[in-house]
């Protein structure tokens, strides 16, 4: 497992590192070192809000001494006008968290309003909304937080907390029981208590699957509709199951009402558009 905590206070340093370098020369040549302020967050599209906690951190990571209050909580629903939250302190402060604090809360309110849709196109059906590894380099953790946020569930957060052989690992290994086997002794010898998914692409894989078991979940990639019916009541009763490929925000409801436990759905974080919002000077 990683240490979450840490890994987003490296994030956030690296990120300065990035922004600031060796100094935010335009707001040290114009802002004395005293100067006092506040600046709101204003809303400018409507969506789901998330980033609120992300924000304290950043905020706090820099300067800890920056008063932040919070009207409007991660999860809400927000429309142009609304400010979430004031934050007052030092003016130098509040200039230079100001765009890594916009980038990471416009991303994470993007995806968690995307999300939101998806969990709404679902609505009536058992079927739960996934995210996938298809994120942000670094940003993983919020943009997953994201994801839970606007109601969906994390699939897996990196390759450490479950086993999922894809096909890539299935043909490396020697076909399905070979891959299966192998995860299993994997488990057995390491001491650990990792769920088993595997990808199928066909019937056959699935029934190779079916026939030596030994899996928590099976993964029907790229199945139409029509045979993800027929496949979800042949593994009926023995193990959990997902969708995957190619299903879209229209197709998605189809799926569903298809049976399947879960579907996988890489565009909530691989190609989502920020929600619209700016940080302004509190007067």
């Amino acid at each position: 497992m990683i240490d979450t905590e840490k890994l987003i206070d490296d994030l956030i340093d690296l990120s300065f590192r990035e922004d600031i370098g060796d100094g935010d020369h335009t707001t040290l040549c114009c802002i004395p070192a005293d100067a006092m302020g506040a600046s709101k967050l204003l809303i400018k599209q409507e969506g789901i809000l998330a980033g609120v906690e992300a924000a304290k951190k950043i905020f706090a990571r820099f300067d800890a001494t920056l008063k932040v209050e919070v009207f409007m909580q991660d999860g809400s629903r927000v429309k142009p006008g609304d400010v979430p939250m004031v934050v007052s302190g030092k003016v130098q402060s509040l200039l230079q968290t100001e765009r890594l604090m916009l980038n990471v809360m416009q991303r994470m309110s993007g995806i968690a309003t995307m999300t939101s849709k998806y969990v709404a196109r679902l609505e009536g059906t058992k079927t739960r909304v996934l995210d996938t590894r298809k994120t942000t380099p670094g940003m993983r953790i919020w943009e997953k937080e994201a994801v839970k946020i606007g109601g969906g569930c994390n699939h897996r957060i990196g390759l450490f907390d479950m086993i999922l052989l894809k096909d890539n690992h299935v043909d490396f290994a020697g076909g399905i029981t070979n891959a299966i086997d192998r995860a299993r002794n994997y488990c057995k010898a390491k001491e650990m208590n990792l769920k088993i998914e595997i990808e199928v692409r066909n019937f056959d894989e699935l029934q190779q699957v079916l026939n030596h078991g030994g899996v928590d979940r099976i993964m029907l990639d790229n199945f139409s509709v029509e045979d993800t019916c027929t496949a979800v009541k042949l593994i009926e009763g023995r193990c959990e199951t997902e969708s995957s490929g190619g299903i879209t925000f229209e197709t998605i409801r189809d799926y569903a009402q298809a049976g399947v436990d879960f579907i996988s759905v890489g565009a909530l974080t691989h190609s989502v558009k920020g929600l619209d919002m700016s940080f302004k000077a509190k007067y």
